[in-house]
């Protein structure tokens, strides 16, 4: 039932998953501009871990987790091929679930060092963007469920020339911890997700070559998602 998928608890404010998502995206973008070629994937976290201390997070509710190159196409779960350093051209995503005074944040992105023009890096990142605004568009102007809304992804995805990677399907976002109230998928709920309360997740891969990008946020009907 809806109810059961949606509840929140008492210390559930759409105000405070608001700035839980603008300090997250804030983080990201700290984290990613001290991310520099010839790094380990662990020099990465370390960063992250800091940059989060730093900013007032002082607990996570999943991992974190930062990709380096070939390791960019790999699902949530799949451990990393270790000692993968950055190249001066690579791709990258960070994904971090900081928690913010009681609420959850949950946020990923992509980016490319380097100016290697014919890498199809640039554009795979930006398609990882470009498809969420795709399907978060078709979420604000149909009635689609989460399972529809990921069958869509995948043909918006393959109409784009990438590929949808379906172990990352989005999930519920609340106060800490949103597992208390729904701990499955998005791309598995038979109705169609309320804003403020769902992270809606593309990771896409490259057809051919061994990179892929990721990105995440919160479904929002009112959302930049720049």
């Amino acid at each position: 039932a809806v109810e059961t998928l949606e509840t929140t608890g008492p210390n559930f404010s759409v105000d405070a998953m608001i700035t839980a998502r603008r300090k997250t995206k804030e983080a990201i973008s700290l984290i990613a501009d001290n991310i520099k070629p010839g790094m380990l994937e662990e020099d990465a976290r370390q960063v992250a871990r800091e940059t989060l201390e730093r900013l007032g997070s002082h607990k996570r509710w999943h991992k974190t987790l930062i990709r380096f190159g070939a390791n960019t196409i790999k699902n949530f779960v799949e451990p990393s091929e270790p000692n993968i350093r950055l190249r001066d051209d690579d791709i990258f995503f960070v994904d971090i679930g900081p928690i913010w005074d009681g609420a959850e944040g949950d946020g990923g992105d992509t980016f490319v060092v380097g100016k290697n023009p014919d890498s199809d890096m640039q554009p795979c990142a930006d398609a990882a963007k470009e498809i969420f605004g795709i399907v978060r568009d078709q979420w604000m102007s149909s009635s689609m469920n989460g399972k529809e809304l990921y069958e869509f992804a995948v043909k918006a995805t393959a109409d784009l020339g990438w590929v949808l990677n379906l172990g990352l399907t989005g999930h519920r976002l609340s106060e800490f911890p949103h597992s208390a109230h729904y701990n499955g998928t998005l791309g598995a709920v038979s109705i169609r997700p309320s804003p403020n309360l769902w992270i809606l997740e593309i990771q896409i891969r490259h057809p051919k070559k061994a990179f892929g990008g990721f990105f995440e946020d919160l479904l929002l009907t009112n959302q930049e998602t720049d």
